[in-house]
């Protein structure tokens, strides 16, 4: 499995708090399935100073790392980026790194408000030749609000990435709910683990993709962990990459079907 949203690098935000945890959550991840990690740090100005450069030099050393305590896991690039006004001179200038170099980006809202014009700066980043994989949209407090504009974000072309943990439970009840909706309806490309340490939010992907392969089948289940993060790798263009398929809904259920179901599922 390929994870393209983890916090592995040790020391630089929230994440992994130093090497050792660092290799710790390499260990947890290997064993899970996963062979490749993107090392997504925060970008967010006034807080987490990290740019491209910056996470290139904290990548080599933690290969240095990783090959001296013989764990085989591949590194790649990226960034959990921000919204900012200079967003787009930075993905232009190389200063803020798309994953692996490629079109594809990690987008993350705000957790507590709905910032402004979303929508229209994300259809800006796409109107430069960028994809955005806008990231947990299930863990936000206010999807309650604005759930309609996410699922228009994703027929409009953007990606969504939900968290494995999620999806599980880990989070509760709240996020685990819209994680299972998004995934039922159809709008999510990818689901990657947003790892920040060993035990409380680890590097784990198998258990997410076995839920989602209960609601959607194997095949699409497998395309979230496998093929797309591939092909995002790639830097396949969009058009090239099979979309999410949603869980096939009888016409007469009624708009409350998927409450219905959730409650069913327990």
């Amino acid at each position: 499995m390929i994870d393209l949203h983890c916090h592995l690098l040790p020391g630089i935000d929230d994440g992994a708090k130093d090497l050792d945890t660092a290799l710790e959550m390499a260990r947890v991840a290997v064993a899970d399935g996963i062979h490749t990690i993107a090392c997504t740090p925060h970008i967010y100005p006034g807080l987490y100073e990290n740019d491209a450069a910056g996470i290139r030099r904290a990548i080599a050393a933690l290969r240095r790392e990783l090959d001296a305590a013989g764990i085989a896991l591949q590194l790649c690039e990226g960034a959990d980026v921000h919204l900012t006004p200079d967003l787009l001179a930075g993905l232009r200038a190389d200063r803020i790194p798309c994953l692996n170099r490629t079109r594809y980006l990690l987008l993350e809202p705000p957790h507590h408000v709905a910032p402004p014009r979303l929508e229209e700066q994300v259809f800006n980043l796409q109107a430069n030749g960028y994809v955005p994989l806008i990231t947990h949209p299930e863990r936000l407090t206010w999807i309650e609000d604005h759930y309609p504009m996410f699922l228009r974000m994703a027929r409009a072309g953007a990606w969504l990435q939900i968290t494995a943990g999620a999806l599980v439970g880990r989070f509760g009840k709240r996020p685990r709910y819209w994680a299972q909706r998004l995934l039922d309806e159809g709008p999510v490309h990818i689901i990657a683990s947003d790892a920040h340490s060993v035990h409380r939010r680890p590097p784990l992907l198998a258990e997410a993709e076995v839920q989602a392969a209960q609601q959607l089948g194997a095949v699409e289940a497998s395309a979230m962990v496998r093929e797309r993060p591939a092909a995002v790798l790639q830097n396949l263009a969009p058009d090239r990459i099979p979309a999410p398929v949603p869980r096939p809904q009888p016409a007469s259920v009624g708009p409350f079907a998927f409450v219905r179901n959730w409650l069913r599922r327990g």
